[in-house]
């Protein structure tokens, strides 16, 4: 299937100083935020207190989202627990505060609207995710893109190696550069979503260098520049229709999956855009800065035994 049919090479490389320009701009930006603002680290890295409540039917999730923000709880995380009259409600800790008055706190504004409310218990939880496996969560990210580098080195050339693992930290910095930005919270479905984006990133920009491969070997006039333009213009189809796919699903995700996925939605809609992004002014940008040639990508001739023999020996 082709949206789009091309009689002549799109040069995206036209623009590549530009977009490598603003991608500058915009990683030194998240940098900056990330350093001043830091994330709104979610429950699962804070921990919290647990309440867990019981209703006499099914809980409006909504009203009770509702009443916990109009009692200053706006950072409540709410969901059911085992049926939907039992609702668990999450709160981030607070200075000062003890728990128990939390629990009472929370059973008035729930119960302001003259519904009958059970409390059934009350506790303070430790972060999920704590310092150690946050470290040797930064570690592992590390070596992946370390094994990245190196598969793609091995596999294709060196300096596409480069240029992948450069869209990658790339889509990861901006990625969190806007949850820092907007202060949206971060938890471990955000984190499992920012594996995701490397994954989806990563395979885009897997296509288009076999591509350019492919093109580099097989045109036989045209410079660096050209090959890659006429990679990027081939499969731009492939990268368009993958993109708007994904970008669908993460649009009804996104209004429709309700406040535990929204975080989640909403990381994977932004990574999925700037990883498309990447895959084609990033990755593609950076390994022609580095100077790759057709002589890179050419396959090593294989000398034929006796090639170098007399024949009348």
């Amino acid at each position: 299937m082709r949206l789009f049919k091309f009689d002549q090479e799109i040069p995206f490389m036209s623009l590549r100083m530009p977009a490598m320009i603003l991608s500058a701009l915009l990683v030194i930006g998240s940098i900056a935020s990330l350093a001043v603002n830091q994330l709104n680290w979610g429950l699962d890295f804070t921990g919290g207190t647990v309440i867990e409540v019981g209703y006499e039917g099914a809980a409006d999730l909504s009203q009770v989202r509702d009443q916990l923000q109009q009692a200053d709880f706006g950072d409540a995380v709410v969901q059911t627990f085992g049926s939907s009259s039992d609702v668990l409600i999450r709160l981030a800790p607070r200075k000062g505060v003890k728990a128990a008055t939390m629990g009472d706190q929370v059973m008035v504004a729930l119960r302001s609207d003259g519904q009958q409310v059970e409390m059934r218990r009350i506790e303070f939880v430790g972060p999920q995710v704590g310092q150690e496996l946050t470290e040797q969560g930064g570690l592992a990210m590390l070596v992946a893109l370390l094994c990245i580098l190196m598969y793609v080195a091995m596999r294709f050339e060196w300096r596409f190696g480069v240029g992948a693992v450069a869209a990658l930290a790339h889509d990861v910095i901006l990625t969190l550069g806007l949850f820092s930005i907007l202060q949206l919270e971060f938890d471990l479905t955000v984190l499992a979503a920012l594996l995701a984006v490397i994954g989806y990133s990563l395979n885009d920009t897997i296509v288009v260098m076999d591509r350019i491969r492919e093109n580099f070997r097989k045109l036989r006039k045209g410079g660096p520049e050209e090959v890659i333009n006429w990679s990027l213009t081939q499969t731009f189809n492939r990268t368009v229709i993958t993109s708007l796919t994904t970008i669908l699903v993460l649009l009804a995700l996104f209004f429709k999956g309700g406040a535990l996925i929204h975080g989640f939605a909403t990381a994977l809609l932004m990574g999925v855009i700037i990883g498309t992004y990447s895959s084609i002014y990033v990755a593609s940008s950076i390994s022609l800065a580095m100077g790759i040639s057709k002589e890179d990508l050419m396959p090593p001739e294989v000398e034929k035994e006796g090639a170098d023999q007399d024949p009348l020996v």
